[in-house]
């Protein structure tokens, strides 16, 4: 297909005289790129797909960059990017140096907010807006923010200072009734209720006309007449929140209908005060496989276009496959355990935990400090809660795991998924600082097995804990092991020798085990005595088997999937300190940097974390004497 309306656009200026007819061809130029690259890279290309309409009349109706148009995360802002100035180099989407599958204000002028994690927006425009006023300014914000996205409590917290300041500031809210997985929650019932009623914007509008064309003589009588039109207001229409909360409300609005949504954004600049276009979308739209699967087209990998199958290898279960069906089988047998998903229950694989107990799974929506602390209600309401939330989305709960969870000492267990490097979702969402955070804290124990063997046996030993338990497992494919024997917890706090060795010791965390191994092999050709240790837990620590480590070993050299800053190694080397144990230690883990998209393969070999890095990382640190080399 030719691309010639959206080759020619160098910046949104480019198409602000452009015809309404142009402005649908360049839409059907665009979600074809879209489709076509996403195929080959992967991507967000479901909500991308809904937001093309909206990107273009945004773009057409505001003076960007001079105005500031900010996006809640990127899923939606693909359109955005190619209008502005990015189509040249879009093949690159999400690969090792090119473009961000998120918005980047390196990237672009026009991306004015990066952010990875939802319902940021509304916040960020604030701020900005208050910039904005203190100096003096004059340019005009809008922020777009998905229906999905404001079920968090930050965007409410947001709206209700919008709406107390009453500063001049439009939010467009891109209703497509989804996030990731179908909206839940009283407030998608509302929104649907105003989809519902599309009388509502022309009722009010003839009301408004109906009274403003009544001579008003004087000041009093003005005020008569708009308490007569509050009054009508509520007596007729719905109740609105957003105007309840002071806004302006436009809505709801054909998000693919450009001769509707124009002239409503503009309109919208015109107001004082705060403004909600409420626009509806379809996640998808264009595409027929994502309109009809906009769940599993929410971020996928590569595609075959015409079919709309996923170009997948065959593979083992995933480890989030693996850790649900392994709850599923303890929720057999134990009617007290919960599942507890934040609007991710494809993603964490709990739609099967859902399939199969759905009194006993509960997704809460974009919400993770609630799923923590009603994971917390639920432990003192003698459940067995178990929150499944990626790495990167955890730290979004970190006061309630602190407060809520480990204050009190509950039993809750959080399986974080997504530990370590995820690839192509970037800095945003890389799973590598959760051990550091979650060590700091009093009562909580953390974990983490070599493959899904291990997942599966400390799964079970967690069940049994009476602390807040943190279970650690990496994104993707598991290695295929037999998973048929009979689940059996571990001892716990235990680690495991693999190999004994002399010259140094390699304690390694999770997966980065079989790197272990392999770099010992490597080692052990060129003369090397190196022993390997699944360590298992990161907290707590087995003592035991580190003093066993440091009577034998002349060097130890720990290896995580992690900032080295306050990671596993860090543990190692505090108890070194307290027990007043000097011994040379190599600390291999990831540097004190974002760490942008990019295959994990290719991080781990960067950073010499792999097992051919590995070794030659020993092999240059390890103390040169006589015992060192043979």
């Amino acid at each position: 297909m030719e691309t010639k309306l959206l080759a020619s656009i160098q910046s949104p200026k480019d198409m602000r005289n452009w015809s309404i007819l142009q402005l649908e061809e360049l839409a059907k130029e665009i979600r074809r790129v879209i489709i076509e690259t996403t195929a080959q890279t992967g991507g967000h290309i479901g909500a991308s797909l809904g937001a093309v309409e909206l990107a273009i009349a945004l773009h057409y109706a505001y003076d960007t960059p001079q105005d500031k148009l900010i996006w809640d995360i990127g899923h939606q802002a693909y359109a955005h990017k190619l209008l502005t100035g990015r189509y040249q180099t879009f093949s690159t989407l999400r690969q090792l140096n090119g473009l961000s599958g998120f918005l980047k204000r390196r990237e672009s002028e026009y991306d004015v907010w990066e952010a990875g994690h939802a319902s940021t927006s509304l916040s960020a425009a604030m701020g900005i807006a208050s910039a904005r006023d203190l100096r003096h300014q004059k340019y005009r914000i809008v922020a777009v923010i998905g229906d999905g996205a404001l079920t968090a409590g930050m965007a409410w917290e947001a709206l209700n200072q919008i709406g107390q300041t009453k500063t001049n500031l439009v939010i467009v809210v891109n209703d497509n009734s989804m996030s990731i997985a179908p909206n839940v929650g009283a407030f998608s019932r509302y929104l649907t209720e105003l989809r519902s009623a599309p009388a509502y914007t022309r009722m009010k509008q003839e009301i408004e006309q109906l009274l403003d064309s009544i001579p008003v003589f004087g000041g009093p009588l003005r005020k008569t007449i708009e308490r007569v039109k509050d009054l009508l207001h509520h007596a007729v229409l719905p109740r609105n929140v957003f105007e309840e909360l002071g806004f302006k409300y436009y809505g709801p609005i054909d998000g693919h209908n450009l001769s509707e949504l124009i002239p409503v954004l503009r309109n919208a600049q015109l107001v004082d005060g705060p403004v909600v276009v409420h626009v509806i979308t379809q996640k998808g739209r264009g595409y027929r496989p994502a309109e009809e699967r906009p769940g599993e087209f929410h971020g996928p990998g590569p595609f075959e276009i015409q079919s709309g199958q996923f170009i997948k290898k065959p593979q083992p279960p995933s480890y989030s496959q693996v850790f649900s069906q392994t709850l599923i089988e303890l929720a057999k047998t134990h009617p007290e355990i919960v599942a507890i998903t934040a609007a991710m229950p494809d993603g964490t694989k709990l739609d099967l935990f859902q399939k199969a107990f759905p009194d006993r799974f509960f997704d809460v929506g974009i919400a993770e400090q609630h799923a923590a602390t009603f994971a917390a209600g639920l432990a003192i309401g003698g459940m067995r809660p178990v929150f499944a939330v990626y790495s990167t989305f955890l730290q979004r709960a970190y006061d309630q795991v602190i407060h809520d969870i480990c204050h009190q000492d509950l039993p809750v267990i959080l399986g974080v998924d997504r530990a370590g490097i995820v690839g192509g979702d970037g800095a945003t969402h890389q799973g590598v600082y959760d051990i550091s955070f979650l060590r700091a804290v009093p009562n909580m124990e953390i974990a983490m097995g070599k493959d899904e063997r291990e997942l599966r046996q400390l799964l079970v030993s967690a069940l049994d804990r009476p602390h807040p338990v943190a279970l650690r497992y990496p994104r993707g494919a598991s290695r295929g092991l037999d998973l048929t024997e009979p689940l059996k917890p571990l001892p716990w706090g235990q680690g495991e020798w693999l190999a004994h060795g002399g010259d140094a010791t390699i304690i390694a965390i999770g997966p980065m085990v079989y790197h272990a191994l392999t770099a010992r092999e490597i080692l052990a050709e060129e003369g090397y005595d190196i022993g390997v240790v699944n360590a298992r837990f990161i907290k707590p620590l087995d003592t035991a088997l580190l003093r066993q480590v440091v009577q034998e070993t002349r060097a130890i050299v720990t290896l995580e999937e992690h900032v080295v800053a306050g990671g596993f190694g860090s543990a190692i080397n505090e108890w070194l300190n307290a027990e007043a144990i000097e011994l040379p230690i190599l600390n291999a883990g990831l540097p004190d940097e974002f760490i942008d998209h990019g295959s994990a393969s290719y991080y781990l070999n960067l950073y010499e974390l792999n097992a051919e890095g590995l070794a030659r990382r020993v092999r240059t640190w390890l103390p040169q004497t006589e015992r060192a080399k043979k």
